[in-house]
């Protein structure tokens, strides 16, 4: 009887959660859904609820639901589940409390709750000596980021004698500019280790101690958080004029972290390699002026990377390492690869309403044109289909992905057009166009392989790729 009870407990727990995130879910639905023609703004001098607030609360609580439904079932008979279901769902009321926080004081304690659950996640399995080392080693960092973002708004909070957000971004204009200048070095360097942009990216190739859930919440829903705090503070961004330190930063993480991914041999390091590259073109994007299209980038990059945690151990069990084949383009290839990227970029400026300008829209449209032409070679390359079914499927598929990639930009843009300074299109100067050209011979460098004839520069990225010590997995059956 008494086990028959405390198996009632544990189902009941169990599914709870779940319930509880699609309940969010569905009560953000529902609300967009009523007041869709124009989303209302609530305001008060502890919480603001604007178009930005209630977008994320629909990602937020949809993936919450989908990744506590998968580890309800994944986690069964794991000895801490109860424990990564409490601290999973603190998790995800942290970043849904920090979405709506205009007292500072909120803000920044759901930003230190953020972190310190999100490590406890990462160290839920209190039996394994490197989960232990590794929810200690993240949380020194997310603490250091808590502490820097802290400085930044208070810095802001004195100068201006305000003690919510929203006062705050409207007397921006009146703060001193050294003021403005060192908070936002603050704000962008916390925001930095939060996504674990280089050099700060050690923190999360050392988080995989946690189970795939976790790694599931962390990739898709704290990672992202460098995105959400640069839009709130697009405004300090825009007077600080720290545009291209967020462009360089990003631009040389994306090409780094490419670089590194394709030296791991473990699926997971793998992932992470990559949400690093994605959270440095997300950190482009604001560095572009563009932080709608980083909000659309972080929604589409948290699905995605759910997605590929939720299946890894679906891979592990399906496939063997295979040697990595040479890229090999033919003349023809590239030339259908440069026409449709072309294509895809213009059809992406006619579905967004945007006109081609000498401005850093180039770049936003520059990077839809390159992930355009990696599918298309992905696909024009296979030798199983004919010549023409290779041009038709490569006709369907990056229309099919430019027009939702384009309906998804639209849809973001409008939630977020209360939000100020979150879409400033920039004149290009020499040094965006210099690294431009940098990033692109980077990239392409990395795609061929050629690094790989260059021993001191492969030797080097596979030492920057490497977790913290003590984290690495090798004494667990030694230590309690």
């Amino acid at each position: 009887m008494e086990n028959q009870l405390e198996f009632k407990h544990n189902t009941l727990s169990r599914n709870s959660l779940p319930l509880l995130h699609w309940l969010l879910f569905f009560v953000s639905m529902v609300y967009i859904i009523i007041n869709y023609q124009e989303l209302p703004v609530i305001e008060n001098k502890f919480f603001r609820f604007n178009g930005f607030s209630v977008l994320m609360w629909l990602s937020i609580s949809f993936l919450g639901a989908i990744i506590s439904s998968y580890a309800s079932n994944y986690l069964q008979g794991f000895k801490y589940h109860r424990s990564y279901n409490r601290n999973s769902i603190f998790f995800t009321l942290s970043v849904l409390l920090l979405v709506v926080s205009n007292s500072i004081w909120l803000f920044i304690g759901s930003w230190i709750t953020m972190g310190y659950f999100i490590s406890r996640l990462i160290g839920v399995n209190k039996d394994w000596a490197e989960a232990r080392e590794a929810s200690n080693y993240t949380l020194r960092w997310f603490l250091l980021g808590s502490l820097l973002l802290s400085a930044g708004i208070t810095i802001l909070a004195l100068t201006s004698d305000a003690y919510n957000l929203n006062e705050i971004i409207a007397r921006l204009e009146s703060i001193p500019a050294w003021a403005i200048m060192i908070s936002s070095l603050l704000i962008i360097t916390a925001a930095l280790i939060q996504s674990a942009i280089y050099p700060f990216h050690r923190w999360l190739l050392s988080a995989m101690t946690a189970p795939n859930p976790a790694s599931a919440l962390m990739h898709a829903g704290f990672v992202n958080g460098s995105g959400i705090l640069l839009t709130i503070f697009a405004v300090l961004v825009y007077y600080s004029n720290t545009y291209d330190l967020l462009f360089i930063i990003g631009g040389l993480t994306a090409v780094i972290a490419q670089f590194t991914k394709l030296q791991q041999v473990q699926v997971k390091h793998k992932l992470a390699c990559s949400t690093i590259a994605q959270m440095g073109f997300m950190i482009m994007q604001c560095g572009l002026g563009y932080f709608n299209a980083a909000i659309a980038h972080l929604i589409l990059h948290g699905f995605y990377k759910a997605y590929l945690f939720l299946s890894a151990g679906e891979e592990i069990k399906n496939s063997n390492p295979v040697q990595a084949l040479p890229i090999r383009i033919k003349p023809y290839q590239a030339l259908i690869v440069l026409t449709f990227s072309v294509v895809g970029a213009v059809m992406f400026l006619m579905l967004t309403g945007k006109e081609f300008a000498w401005n850093s829209s180039i770049f936003l449209t520059l990077i839809v044109a390159i992930t355009v032409g990696q599918a298309t070679y992905n696909i024009i390359k296979e030798t199983t289909f004919s010549f023409l079914k290779r041009i038709l499927f490569s006709v369907i598929i990056f229309s099919t992905g430019i027009g939702m990639y384009a309906l998804m930009f639209n849809g973001v843009a409008g939630m977020l057009e209360t939000m100020p300074m979150v879409e400033v299109p920039r004149q290009l100067s020499f040094l965006e166009i210099f690294f431009g050209i940098l990033f692109l011979l980077g990239f392409f460098f990395m795609k061929l392989g050629k690094y790989r004839q260059i021993p001191w520069l492969y030797v080097k990225l596979l030492n920057i790729s490497q977790p913290a010590a003590k984290t690495i997995h090798q004494y667990k059956s030694k230590a309690s």
